[in-house]
This record gives C-alpha cells, structure tokens and sequence, in this order.
C-alpha cells in the first residue's frame, strides 16, 4: 500500500516522524479523480476527523438545469490527525488515495488552521463560491462582518463596491472566489 501513495516501506517511518508533533494538524489528501466521497467515507469509519468542502454548482441533464454539490477543490479532502507510525499507515490503506502532501524535503506539509477556518466559513455562509485560479499578489483583506467576519483573502476586481474574496489553500495552489461587499473589507 505504501508504493500507491508514492513512498517506499524504507522512509515510511522517517517521513511521519520528521513531522510528528505533540497537536493533530490538517492534511491535504491527493485522491484519484472522482474519489474524494470514497477516501472520505473510509477515513471517518476509521476515526480520522476529515473536511470535504463542496460547492453548488449548475448542471444540465436530459436538458433540465438543477444544482448540484460538487468538490470545492477537485481531487483533494483534508484530515486533521497528529499522523504518526499507525494512523498514517492506516490512513495509507485507503482506497482511492494517491498520497498525503508534502513539502519538499519529503515531510508532511500541515496546513494553518486559518486557512481551513476560513474555507469552512465560506462553506457555512451559504454563499456562491466558485472556483477561481490560484493568485498569489494582491491586496489581503480581512471581512469585518457578516459570516465571514474575522475571515482573510485577497480582494480583487472591485467595482460597483462589490469585490471578489479569492481564498486559498497554499499547498497546492487552488483557490475559490466568492463576491464580498467591499465595505466590509479592511486591510488585513
């Protein structure tokens, strides 16, 4: 199982304790196309705390329009664990599972729990969200009220006072876009 996700049984050790910590931390988990509900599914009947974030969507079957939730970031779901020894090689035997990222000195890379409470806030707020590229300049700005109060992103295209909040998960480079009114936007 280890091969699946890209690692041999030579540094499966070495790779979870280099990065072993006393705090669960959240994790990225690269699945195969179309695989995230199933990793997901397998990862909570064995106790993992896993995110799987989804987004409304239109779709058109038979030529009739409905909404649909699909996977806010394609490919990905996060886990929060501490990830050592066991529980990595028992989130490993995953079905559907490619591999957990990492950074590039082959550790585990943890992602801020800012931007995973920011992504469940605009989750949670019941606004339209869509996928947007990845951005990397920009202004950031922080959502003063309003559900996403106390939430950070980069603002941009501002006109009319509306403005798109562009919020991103750094670790592999996607981001989602939602328009904000820009009153409530400050310099974060």
């Amino acid at each position: 199982m280890l091969e699946q996700a890209g690692i041999d049984d030579r540094n499966e050790t070495a790779l979870v304790t280099e990065y072993s910590a006393d705090q669960p931390h959240w994790y990225a988990l690269w699945t195969h196309s179309h695989c995230e509900q199933l990793v997901r599914d397998q990862l909570t009947s064995k106790g993992f705390e896993t995110f799987f974030p989804k987004i409304t969507t239109w779709s058109r079957r038979a030529g009739v329009r409905h909404r649909i939730q699909t996977p806010m970031f394609s490919g990905y779901l996060f886990v929060r664990d501490q990830l050592i020894d066991r529980r990595y090689a028992e989130l490993l035997s995953s079905r559907g599972l490619v591999c957990v990222l990492s950074n590039g000195d082959g550790r585990l890379a943890a992602i801020p729990d800012t931007e995973i409470d920011a992504i469940r806030a605009l989750v949670h707020s019941n606004y339209q969200a869509v996928p947007h590229p990845y951005l990397q300049a920009g202004q950031r700005v922080r959502i003063t009220d309003g559900p996403l109060a106390d939430v950070e992103g980069i603002l941009i295209d501002r006109h009319a006072g509306k403005g798109l909040l562009v919020l991103s998960v750094h670790l592999f480079q996607r981001s989602v876009a939602v328009e904000v009114d820009c009153s409530s936007a400050v310099a974060a």
